[in-house]
């Protein structure tokens, strides 16, 4: 991780943001304390192509798209149904039946 004061981030900001790109964390600082911290976005793939990097991040931007919370190479916690199988797909019969 590298630090940079705020004005030498604002002289040379094209570079630092090279280095944010390439996957590296700036933190940015206002007279010795901490007050930003500039990162890559969470959870993009950096092996994926320009492309579809650029549209991920849109899409996160828009709020269009979450990131998975867990991470993938931890298995999703098991879930019990909240009710049987036959039971959920009536409940859905009658709520489509409702709407004729």
């Amino acid at each position: 991780m590298r630090t940079v004061g705020i004005k030498a981030l604002k002289n040379d900001l094209s570079r630092h943001i090279r280095a944010v790109e390439a996957g590296e964390t700036v933190r940015v600082t206002d007279r010795g304390r901490t007050v930003a911290e500039i990162v890559p976005p969470r959870g993009i793939d950096p092996h994926l192509d320009q492309d579809r990097q650029r549209i991920l991040a849109q899409l996160i931007d828009e709020g269009r798209l979450s990131l998975a919370r867990t991470p993938a190479d931890r298995p999703l916690p098991k879930r019990r149904p909240c009710m049987p199988f036959d039971d959920l797909m009536r409940d859905f019969d009658e709520a489509r039946n409702d709407r004729s």
